[in-house]
């Protein structure tokens, strides 16, 4: 009887060698990739009204929403105005992507230079041949807007202003700023007519940023120091002190320009980016900003799109040596809805019949769809929770003395 088991075990070991693929059913049923997906349904969960009435008396303003991009509210969001000191975003995302490559580091030293020093406006009174760390110019720029901080950070990545303008200018083409020029690093615009761009290329390049969160430890310093407190720092962005939720971003004024912002807010996974461009005064740029916001926290929320798995689920598994896997939720994805409207939501999970090993541990197998009614607003996937190798003869060969050693 013993003898018979185990030439039993030899033959299914060497069957499972060589049984066809679909032995349990199709594998080649289409599945999401390793990737959240919004199908473009989605707008059936939002209702974006850019005709909402509000009381903005400012040359051009918008309301984005920061993880989907999507524009919820806006008046002349592509009128090319002079930006003032709202240029520094595009400086701050370089720095930051600077910082990430290794180029720059916070501790990093650096000295400052005639032309950086001879910078006017919003400075921290730098001179020539002083030193600062990264992060002190960082914090002097993105909370004090200080142009000389700006400029010797720009002169100390690209080697010069104007090559550093130059990458800005390379920055905002690769980010579809399609109504933008840069002429300088710092938004002063006394000496050129071109230095412009526009509500929505505010937010671009705001949404850039924010991405890097990092930066957040600078853009919501209400009050800060320098020069071990001889040089006080008052963030320009009075919302940080009084708007619950703002995470930053960047104010400017200037003749020209008037008063503007790029204010962002986060409450409850959803963020928000309110741009203001030429507003009669600070106050009322704060106020413009303010009302956007709550305008958009009232309205739309984020449902976080992950599959509802049970932890029973299973996958067969052909030419493995073991017969199935286990499996776990891929990339979740958040949208945006209007408030109140999860309850809208319905998903159907399903996953591959069989699969060929190898498997590795991540492999995609299923997918889980999300509806409202029928119309199919997104996807995501779910993955193999473990790793199958592929049954080979020295694996056979293990099962089969395993198996006599047994009996």
């Amino acid at each position: 009887m013993k003898k018979i088991t185990a030439i039993l075990i030899s033959i299914l070991t060497v069957v499972c060698l060589i049984v066809p693929v679909n032995a349990y059913g199709d594998s080649t049923e289409t599945v999401a990739s390793d990737a959240f997906e919004i199908f473009e349904g989605a707008d059936a969960l939002l209702t974006v009204d850019t005709a909402a009435q509000f009381n903005i008396s400012a040359k051009a303003w918008l309301l984005m929403d920061r993880n989907t991009g999507t524009v919820l509210a806006a008046h002349n969001e592509h009128q090319r105005l002079y930006p003032a000191s709202v240029t520094k975003i595009m400086s701050l995302l370089l720095f930051s992507e600077a910082l990430d490559s290794g180029k720059l580091s916070y501790d990093m030293t650096v000295t400052c230079s005639d032309t950086a020093a001879a910078k006017g406006g919003s400075q921290i009174w730098l001179e020539p041949g002083e030193t600062m760390t990264v992060r002190e110019l960082m914090k002097a720029t993105a909370v004090y807007s200080a142009n000389d901080a700006c400029a010797l950070l720009g002169e100390t990545v690209a080697g010069s202003e104007k090559a550093f303008v130059d990458m800005m200018n390379e920055r905002a083409a690769s980010l579809g700023m399609n109504d933008t020029q840069f002429d300088n690093c710092t938004g002063l615009d006394d000496d050129t007519e071109t230095h412009l761009t526009s509500a929505y290329d505010v937010a671009l390049m705001s949404r850039e940023l924010m991405k890097h969160s990092s930066v957040r430890d600078f853009s919501t310093i209400w009050m800060d120091e320098l020069r071990g407190g001889k040089t006080q720092l008052v963030n320009t962005n009075k919302l940080i002190r009084t708007y619950k939720g703002a995470t930053g971003l960047k104010t400017g004024t200037t003749t020209k320009a008037g008063c503007c912002i790029s204010a962002t807010a986060q409450r409850d996974g959803l963020e928000l980016i309110a741009v203001i461009l030429g507003a009669p005064s600070g106050k009322e740029r704060f106020a413009y900003a303010k009302e956007l916001l709550d305008y958009g926290f009232a309205k739309y929320e984020i449902y976080t799109a992950e599959p509802k798995l049970t932890g029973e689920e299973r996958v067969k598994v052909t030419h493995g040596v073991e017969s199935e896997i286990t499996v776990k939720a891929g990339k979740s994805g958040e949208m945006l809805i209007d408030k109140g409207g999860k309850d809208k939501i319905t998903e159907k999970t399903t996953l591959l019949e069989t699969v060929e090993a190898p498997v590795s541990a991540g492999d995609v197998v299923g997918k889980t769809e999300y509806f409202s009614g029928e119309t199919k607003i997104g996807e995501s996937a779910v993955i193999s929770a473990q790793n199958i190798e592929k049954m080979t003869l020295a694996n056979a060969l293990t099962c089969i003395f395993g198996a006599f050693a047994k009996k």
